[in-house]
């Protein structure tokens, strides 16, 4: 769920993609300012009792795996339904659909915290026989939470350098709390000696991932490299929302071609964990689809109360998806034999461009 890939260019890369595109024609790629106006409308401030319509909202800003924004909403007088859109699974990175559930779950968590802020509490459930939709009934007694609602339009998924500064045993505590869930336990790992080995268990995936032309495939369908790209999908992974240049449509996939290399990948992702104040590892007590929702419940609680505290955080799912780095990553963490579902770095740092999001009307049944 939730990986997000950063495209590094090379410095000639990049000079070159300067040199083509004032060639042939930059304007044509859009302007961040107008991407910008663009996110701005979608990442507005929330009222503070939301219609609807505004919870649908809410819920699509919720972190989800390569961006593809994977569900589609049903509303009914009792409540709200989060089905899967099959139509946007990953099948190299994501075969058993795992990231897709938990993405579910992200989304089901902005939208239990914004029912509640606007007096419409309500109960979560799961529904096997519907494709594993979620759905959410009006009606319970979940306390508002102020701070998460109002980081539901600012959370992120921060993939830059931070800057190495250690979070308080206080705000740990409360991100732990925030987390909170039946059925799921949090593994929060600060000391470096373990963040090292989680390092090692990234840079093992990512070089595995980076070998298999499929993955690359894939990866590669959902890039967007222009803003004008990005803001007619609405999907997907933009450049700039990684720290790199916006370039044009055309020329993107070209120099993605030339420049994204493992070994320079593996070099930020090591700079990047170093940075960090911690990793936080998600693991549900069972593996079926209900408990990966669970898993990106607590994952999108997490991030944010992160967001509350002034916290970034970016998703380094690399060990559990790469199925032979689990069992490692399982008993670095205390948990052998069970699966683990989600890993995320956190610390403080500076905010990037945000993803684009689809309209609440393409995501509606």
């Amino acid at each position: 769920m939730l990986n997000r890939r950063t495209i590094l260019l090379g410095g000639g890369a990049v000079a070159l993609a300067g040199v083509g595109g004032a060639y042939l024609g930059m304007r044509s790629m859009g302007s961040m300012e107008e991407y910008n106006s663009s996110i701005a409308a979608n990442r507005a401030a929330l009222a503070r009792r939301p219609e609807t319509s505004e919870l649908v909202r809410c819920a699509a800003l919720a972190a989800n795996s390569h961006n593809t924004q994977p569900w589609w909403f049903k509303i009914k007088q009792s409540g709200i339904e989060i089905h899967p859109d099959l139509a946007r699974q990953l099948a190299a990175v994501d075969p058993d659909n795992h990231h897709l559930y938990a993405s579910l779950g992200c989304a089901a968590a902005n939208l239990g915290v914004a029912a509640a802020m606007g007096g419409r509490p309500g109960e979560l459930s799961f529904n096997p026989a519907d494709q594993g939709a979620v759905v959410f009934s009006f009606g319970g007694g979940a306390a508002a939470e102020p701070a998460l609602f109002e980081a539901i339009a600012k959370r992120q998924s921060t993939r830059g350098d931070y800057d190495g500064k250690p979070v308080s045993p206080a705000d740990l505590a409360t991100l732990a709390r925030a987390a909170a869930l039946p059925g799921v336990d949090l593994h929060l790992i600060s000391d470096r000696p373990r963040m090292e080995r989680v390092r090692d268990l990234v840079v093992a995936g990512n070089s595995k991932q980076m070998a298999d032309p499929a993955f690359m495939r894939e990866l590669k369908t959902w890039l967007r490299f222009s803003p004008r790209q990005a803001m007619q999908t609405g999907d997907g992974l933009f450049s700039a929302s990684s720290g790199n240049p916006p370039l044009p449509a055309w020329l993107g996939p070209v120099l993605f071609d030339v420049g994204f290399k493992a070994a320079a990948e593996n070099d930020k992702y090591s700079r990047q964990i170093a940075s960090s104040a911690g990793v936080a590892v998600f693991v549900a007590q069972k593996s079926d689809p209900e408990h990966w929702v669970l898993a990106g419940m607590a994952c999108q609680r997490f991030a944010l109360a992160a967001t509350a505290l002034g916290l970034k955080h970016a998703f380094i799912n690399q060990p559990v998806e790469v199925a032979g780095l689990r069992p490692e990553l399982a008993a670095l963490v205390g948990v052998p034999g069970r699966r683990p579902d989600i890993v995320m770095r956190f610390g403080y740092g500076p905010a990037l461009p945000f993803s684009s999001r689809r309209p609440v009307s393409a995501v509606l049944a």
